[in-house]
């Protein structure tokens, strides 16, 4: 399904407003477009109708006393009123005349020694009008003139209350649209496996929520309030414009398909420049989130000159590309519209200039004046269409890269529960590659019962940590299988065998907001006595009795305030007060002093009993007490046994615990 069809479908589920809009928006645009036929009626019927035929009268209502005699114009004869002879008035310059009689007014008109002559030959005794006695033959149009001004602006009231309305509505209509997509992608994120996050940086992904929704926005309400409107208006004029004159309508529709071409043209070229563009700003963007992230590193090595550089290098292409756009949109913006404008009025000239010279052909300045205002007009949502453009497919675009990301294969959240497990684990002839087949876990094999305490240990790269990530379904492995109480965890949702599992990590992710909030993680089963059971039980309560607040201390981002034992404690509460049968500590004590390193250890023996416990040692002496040690070599279990069995076997165990010790003892 193309990007287009899919955001109208988001319109859609608010299609109830967006119609209201819509209508209001039609209103709108009647109320507005109305003022060209008042002013042309006030023009002809009234400022210039006293050029139409008057006639004798005796009934003194909307009439003009003249020489002792009523004048009303026939127009405004009542019915079944009799009326006298034929008078006219006529206008030259700034001068008027009255004529009593019939009169053939047709050409050129001229006035001398009382005679009132035309180009068609006429000439007619006429007798000049002081200013108060013009003033008196237009003194019935006054009230009729005032009720079409009070009509004109009663209707431009309408007009802005009503467009108003509309902008509400889409206004309100849009927050509400890109208020659901961006709950719908964060929520997507969060189903999707986490290899997606491997290639994406973080502030790419963040870029799609924020920036490209915000350009989502900007397409219902800049974008589609233009197109609606523009269209509206337009069709409003085009059906006042044959009303006016059908041949010139006619002529004026050559517009549109001009009009269709420019944009396909315009769209051709503004597609590859925005979505460069946009990529640039994801860059850009993940550039920022990268340098802030490591800015003490940066600052140590002193590399801030290079990460300006590479910087630099985006930013530049972003202002390349930017002015590329910009280009684009100044020759085929004001350009089209002036170009437009100007063959209109070229053919507006010439059809009234021809229309002018056949003696059969009238034109009413009345006419005139509301051509001219519709032609103007026209031409104002010409030019809100083509100055929308570039929004319109920068909208497209950003939509394409959310939709991209919501397209990902995810995973759906279950809520469905199991009891609590046992945490008898089998790794099964367990085979595992982060990509194709370069394998870092190779034909592993082994069993934790229920209950034990299993060591990890290796050099880096040896697949420590893949078994974790194996182990709580970050990953799947490609070949063997790995049980849980006898059932492959495959056939279990994430969510679920998740449930009944732990994990500290070996750098610690504390979360804004306050340590208590931070373990439980404001689940509603996780009470505030157990929060405090849970930190009392790693020992935490010792450490963190120096902060103010105790449990409730703010906790800022990451928790860049606390000691890195602090953080680790409050992580290692965490996962206890979820009472996991499987706990997974990943290198949890590397990160933590001595002191620190021994209460988690004498609360070690505690914490452990009843469920199965992951250890990836990095001291070795934290597994000293294990019921069993895997040492892992580039993806194998070189060897296997407890402490006193490897230490015994004098293998790779052995060296490595021998130079941890002496390590220490150099110290």
């Amino acid at each position: 399904m193309s990007v287009g069809k899919r955001l109208f479908q988001y319109g859609l589920m608010y299609k109830k407003t967006i119609i209201i809009a819509l209508v209001m928006l039609t209103i709108s645009v009647a109320a507005e477009l109305a003022g060209p036929f008042i002013a042309k009626k006030m023009i002809d019927d009234h400022i210039l109708g006293s050029e139409e035929t008057w006639v004798e009268t005796a009934d003194t209502e909307d009439a003009v006393s003249y020489n002792n005699t009523f004048y009303k114009r026939e127009a405004y004869l009542n019915e079944g009123e009799q009326a006298g002879s034929e008078a006219h008035i006529y206008q030259i310059g700034l001068d008027f005349y009255f004529v009593n009689g019939q009169v053939d007014a047709q050409g050129e008109r001229s006035y001398e020694n009382g005679q009132l002559s035309f180009g068609s030959g006429g000439t007619y005794p006429a007798e000049e009008l002081t200013r108060a006695e013009v003033f008196d033959f237009y003194t019935p149009e006054i009230p009729r003139i005032l009720v079409l001004v009070a009509l004109y602006f009663g209707l431009t009231v309408v007009a802005a209350i009503f467009h108003f309305g509309q902008e509400f509505q889409l206004q309100r209509s849009a927050n509400r649209i890109i208020q659901k997509m961006r709950t719908q992608v964060f929520s997507h994120i969060q189903r999707l496996p986490i290899n997606y996050f491997d290639d994406l940086p973080a502030g790419k992904v963040v870029a799609r929520i924020t920036n490209d929704t915000e350009a989502i926005r900007e397409l219902y309400v800049q974008v589609l309030g233009q197109f609606f409107h523009s269209g509206v208006y337009i069709g409003g004029i085009y059906i006042a414009l044959f009303i006016l004159d059908p041949n010139l309508a006619a002529i004026c529709l050559v517009l549109l398909p001009i009009l269709y071409v420019w944009m396909l043209l315009y769209r051709k070229y503004a597609s590859v420049y925005n979505q460069t563009v946009r990529s640039k700003v994801s860059e850009i963007n993940a550039s920022i989130n990268e340098a802030i992230q490591g800015m003490s590193i940066i600052q140590a090595f002193r590399r801030e000159s290079r990460i300006q550089d590479e910087f630099e290098e985006k930013n530049t292409t972003h202002f390349q590309f930017q002015n590329k756009l910009l280009n684009l949109n100044a020759l085929m913006s004001h350009n089209l519209v002036n170009i437009l404008r100007n063959l209109t009025f070229v053919a507006f000239i010439w059809y009234f200039g021809g229309a002018s010279l056949n003696a059969e052909s009238v034109v009413t300045v009345g006419v005139l004046y509301a051509f001219v205002d519709y032609l103007t007009r026209l031409f104002q949502p010409v030019t809100g269409i083509v100055n929308q453009l570039a929004n319109l497919e920068l909208a497209l675009v950003a939509g394409k890269r959310v939709f991209e990301l919501m397209d990902e294969d995810g995973e759906d959240v279950r809520d469905e529960r199991i009891e609590r497990i046992k945490g008898h684990v089998v790794f099964h002839d367990v085979s595992f590659a982060y990509k194709k087949e370069d394998y870092v876990l190779k034909n592993l094999s082994f069993e934790a019962k229920p209950g034990q305490t299993i060591g990890l240990v290796g050099h880096t790269g040896s697949g420590k940590s893949s078994i974790m990530n194996l182990l709580f379904r970050f990953y799947d492995c490609q070949k063997g299988e790995i049980l849980i109480d006898g059932q492959n965890i495959k056939e279990l949702p994430r969510q679920t065998i998740r449930d009944h599992m732990g994990i500290v990590l070996q750098d610690p992710y504390l979360f804004t907001g306050t340590i208590a909030s931070n373990v439980s993680l404001n689940d509603p089963r996780i009470s505030r006595e157990k929060i405090e059971d849970a930190l009392r039980a790693v020992g935490a309560d010792q450490i963190l009795t120096g902060l103010k607040d105790g449990i409730d201390e703010p906790v800022i981002e990451k928790g860049s305030t606390l000691s890195s034992g602090q953080r680790q404690l409050i992580s290692f509460a965490r996962a206890l007060a979820f009472d996991p049968a499987v706990l997974v500590l990943d290198e949890a004590t590397s990160s933590v002093d001595t002191e620190t390193e021994s209460v988690i250890q004498q609360a070690m023996d505690t914490l452990k009993t009843g469920r199965t416990t992951f250890i990836i040692a990095h001291r070795l002496s934290t597994i000293r007490n294990a019921d069993q040690i895997l040492v892992l070599d580039r993806g194998q279990i070189a060897e296997r046994g407890t402490h006193d069995e490897l230490m015994a076997a004098r293998g790779k165990y052995y060296q490595m615990y021998e130079l941890q010790q002496g390590k220490q003892q150099a110290g």
